[in-house]
């Protein structure tokens, strides 16, 4: 499905999973980023609420049962054509969850996915939001 122009924004959701300490990363197995890490998480479909996409989007991609928790932040991303004309515009929701069961196995969009120290995410290629939402999640736990 391309997205590019598109006529309205793309909402998508994004979970920061953590289990014993680690945070999970999924391998990107469709565009947009094909093949780079990221946070679990989709597309917003008509009908659902973000907090549902999150954690269907977490089970369809990796299998796992997850407790919701908070919000973390709202990430716009918009992207211009040297004409200024808008090549593509997401929204991106993030939360905060526990796993809760099940085994992290790739699956729907994802080829693959690890448990990673969210000290040492520099092997990983994280886009800079990605590793902000991280470490937002991580200051806000330790703070309890």
């Amino acid at each position: 499905m391309d997205r590019s122009y598109p006529h309205n924004p793309i909402v998508g959701v994004g979970v920061v999973v953590w289990k014993d300490g680690q945070v999970l990363l999924i391998r990107r197995g469709k565009a947009p980023m094909m093949g780079r890490w990221s946070l679990p998480g989709g597309r917003q479909e008509l009908g659902e609420t973000t907090r549902e996409t999150a954690v269907r989007e977490v089970a369809e991609e990796t299998g796992l049962d997850i407790a919701l928790g908070p919000l973390l932040d709202v990430v716009d991303t918009v992207r211009r054509d040297d004409e200024g004309r808008i090549v593509l515009h997401y929204t991106l929701v993030d939360f905060e969850a526990d796993w809760t069961g099940g085994e992290a196995i790739a699956g729907d969009d994802a080829i693959g996915v690890t448990w990673a120290d969210p000290g040492d995410l520099d092997g990983y290629e994280l886009w800079d939001e990605t590793v902000r939402i991280i470490a937002l999640s991580a200051t806000r736990r330790a703070a309890g």
